[in-house]
């Protein structure tokens, strides 16, 4: 049997706090980084975050947006960075020619 002073107490964390860290995470942060700085476990954070994207059991008041781009406007913005490289790579070529002939 194991005296009850020598067992570790559980530290208990406010919603709030738990909801930051997860902001933390959502701006970019890594979860490596963010648990070295609070002094706390990596697996706590990630099961904070599977949490707030409502994967398990939901203890945060609030589940956090995903900061991510929908798969539909990440298509439409990468359609437009390929035009928009294209429209470049003939101007360059159209300034080249000009250059040129002057």
């Amino acid at each position: 049997m194991q005296n009850k002073k020598s067992q570790k107490s559980r530290r208990k964390y406010d919603v709030s706090f738990k909801q930051e860290v997860v902001n933390m995470i959502a701006a970019g942060r890594s979860v490596a980084d963010i648990a070295r700085s609070l002094g706390i476990g990596e697996n706590i954070i990630y099961r904070w975050r599977r949490q707030a994207l409502g994967s398990t059991n939901a203890t945060l008041s609030e589940p956090v947006p995903p900061s991510q781009v929908s798969l539909s406007e990440h298509l439409a913005l990468q359609k437009q960075l390929r035009e928009l490289e294209m429209e470049r790579d003939i101007l360059k070529k159209a300034l080249g020619i000009f250059s040129r002939s002057q």
